[in-house]
């Protein structure tokens, strides 16, 4: 497994010449970092006599950062498992009708799962993105950098996923579930980049 490894043996793993793990696995590790640093802030804020009046607040903000955190983290190895389904279909056999359309069938399959984890990643994107901009906001001020850098690794979260998700997309043949996850990808978009506009404001207030 992806998570398993040394951060150099990932680094390697995806430096080399397979194509898996890529941006979909590396999306899914920039929201476990970005909800990584999240959690850190919080637990840098509570207890702390400065910030006791968001302590209970940012411990209940903890709690979700952490769940967002392995729900990434798991992501990261489903995005290659789904990948090489899809690279597995691609290469059945294609000599006959019957070869022809069993293929056809299990490329549509596998990559309806190839979108289907990476818009989880940009659901739990639109999500934690919130709780980033409050602990940005409401966080140890030490750390307000740290939790800026979440907030903007979240930014390139969403983007990178949505790009993996655009580029299956446009493959698959199923009109109906490409324009459900269209109207999807809209709303979790249009909500990640409103919380894009919430960064810059908290960005310019702390270090401008």
């Amino acid at each position: 497994m992806l998570t398993h490894k040394t951060v150099k043996e990932f680094l390697d793993e995806l430096a080399s010449s397979s194509p898996a793990p890529g941006g979909g696995s590396v999306a899914a590790l920039c929201g476990s970092l970005a909800s990584a640093l999240c959690s850190m802030v919080c637990r840098l804020t509570i207890g702390k006599k400065k910030y006791a009046d968001v302590s209970d607040e940012l411990q209940a903000v903890l709690e979700k950062t952490e769940f967002y955190r392995n729900e990434f983290t798991r992501l990261i190895d489903e995005d290659t498992k789904v990948f090489n389904l899809v690279m597995e279909a691609y290469n059945l056999p294609k000599e006959t009708e019957e070869d022809l359309a069993a293929r056809s069938a299990a490329i549509e399959e596998a990559l309806k799962k190839a979108v289907d984890v990476p818009m989880e990643v940009l659901k739990y994107t639109s999500e934690v993105i919130e709780l980033a901009i409050n602990v940005a906001n409401k966080g140890n001020i030490n750390s307000i950098s740290d939790a800026s850098v979440g907030a903007l690794l979240l930014q390139s979260t969403g983007l990178s996923a949505l790009y993996n998700i655009l580029i299956n997309l446009k493959s698959i043949q199923d009109h109906a579930y490409v324009s459900k996850k269209q109207e999807e990808l809209n709303i979790y978009t249009s909500r990640i980049e409103s919380f894009s506009v919430a960064m810059k404001e908290i960005a310019h207030k702390n270090f401008t």
